[in-house]
């Protein structure tokens, strides 16, 4: 009995916001990373390398904060973990805005600001396993993330560009994400009898009888495989963001190159991924798991492949921008899945704290990567090889995903199971 662990939760409004805008107020940085070096660099001088690197290092405390915090958010001091992590971001951020150009204090609060971020990153990462039905948590949490950051995109440059604009935007959503902490569910209690901690797993739902669901515990051979799982997918999905990012990042030079890709259709091409991203979310709301997640997966993965040597051989611009758009739209579906994927392995959170930490990592050193293989290979070849990744890759992929699957169907049969013998006793 002391193994077992209570059922997820249901996705409720005051524990959804708490997830959704610690996430985002974790990932903000990346996506604001074009503004943060232009801001660096109208306030110290600096040339477009330095400040790049200096975003980068931010970047990377994020992930290594990430990663290194992960394993306490599977546990009592998720709540702690995102707290701290959301105070020394609004605290490092806000020096950062404040006092950009002061000797220690500009460089120190970027540093601090961006392993604060990293707590943030993964104890919202760790909440995502808490609820029921991974899949349209993981859509819901897309779609929230990605119109949050098109509209701070949108607005941030009517604002101001400068570092008390950018940096201060970081440093507001650490705060809103601080304000909202108080509803982040908990890692499901191991011991059930203690109350204090079952507390801390708001929303449960108990029965009329006043006994709380369970679901049973694991065999050791289980508790093998999802080991080998979870370490396999972080992996996995390590090289596959480091496989995407690159084009990416490449994409304005290799457009430019190849299909004469102007400025103004680059925009279009950005923006409009970015939409395709929000239609990518929103299915998956509706869709769940009404088709399992290994077939999906797969399917995603290897037509994100074949899109990308589509890309490297396109020489039209309307062409490169439409493959550009469902590319991405592909590869924001496919990062979904892989969410749920992490989720469904463990209620605790143990896979899906560090995943998105471990998408920092490969993320962040993507424009070396992927300048490297265009040195190397070309555009075309860049391209190809992009693709084959995606191809194998997908291998490792589906085997997670199809366990689970289906650890997640036994966990809702002993539900079932569970609600079917409590009406028995009530009747």
């Amino acid at each position: 009995m002391s193994n077992s662990v209570l059922t997820r939760v249901p996705l409720r409004l005051p524990t959804a916001s708490a997830t959704f805008a610690i996430g985002i107020a974790g990932y903000l940085g990346v996506n604001l990373s074009p503004y943060m070096i232009g801001a660096l660099q109208s306030a110290l001088g600096v040339d477009v390398l330095t400040a790049s690197w200096i975003v980068t290092g931010a970047l990377l405390a994020t992930a290594i904060v990430g990663l290194a915090i992960a394993p306490l958010c599977a546990g009592p001091r998720r709540r702690l973990v995102a707290r701290a992590g959301l105070a020394g971001g609004a605290f490092g951020f806000g020096a950062a805005a404040l006092l950009p150009c002061a000797p220690g204090a500009g460089g120190c609060g970027r540093g601090r600001g961006g392993g604060g971020a990293g707590g943030a990153v993964a104890a919202a990462g760790a909440a995502l396993a808490a609820f029921r039905n991974p899949d349209r948590v993981a859509g819901f949490n897309g779609l929230a993330n990605r119109a949050v950051i098109t509209v701070v995109l949108a607005v941030l440059p009517l604002i101001g560009l400068a570092p008390l604009e950018v940096f201060g935007a970081l440093a507001l959503f650490c705060l809103i994400g601080l304000a909202l902490s108080g509803w982040l569910p908990a890692a499901p209690v191991q011991d059930p009898q203690a109350a204090a901690a079952v507390a801390e797993a708001v929303p449960l739902e108990v029965p009329p009888t006043g006994t709380i669901r369970e679901v049973p515990a694991r065999s050791a051979a289980t508790s093998r495989a999802v080991t080998i799982a979870g370490f396999t997918l972080l992996v996995t999905f390590a090289l596959w963001a480091a496989s995407e990012d690159s084009l990416w990042a490449m994409a304005g030079v290799m457009g430019e190159a190849q299909a004469q890709l102007t400025p103004e259709g680059l925009g279009l091409a950005l923006s409009g991924a970015t939409a395709g991203g929000l239609i990518g979310s929103l299915l998956l709301t509706i869709v769940g798991d009404k088709f399992g997640r290994a077939l999906p997966l797969g399917i995603l993965l290897v037509a994100g492949g074949a899109l990308k040597i589509v890309e490297g051989s396109v020489t039209e611009q309307t062409a490169f921008i439409a493959v550009f758009i469902a590319w991405n739209t592909v590869y924001a579906l496919a990062f979904m899945y892989f969410v749920s994927t992490s989720a469904a392995l463990d209620a605790d959170g143990r896979w899906s704290g560090p995943l998105l930490a471990t998408y920092l990592v490969g993320s962040s050193l993507t424009p070396v990567i992927g300048a490297t293989l265009v040195e190397v290979f070309g555009f075309q070849g860049f391209a190809i090889v992009l693709g084959i990744a995606s191809f194998v890759l997908a291998l490792p992929a589906v085997a997670v995903a199809r366990l689970s699957t289906r650890l997640q169907r036994e966990e809702r049969a002993a539900e079932a199971s569970a609600t079917t013998l409590t009406e028995e006793v009530t009747a």
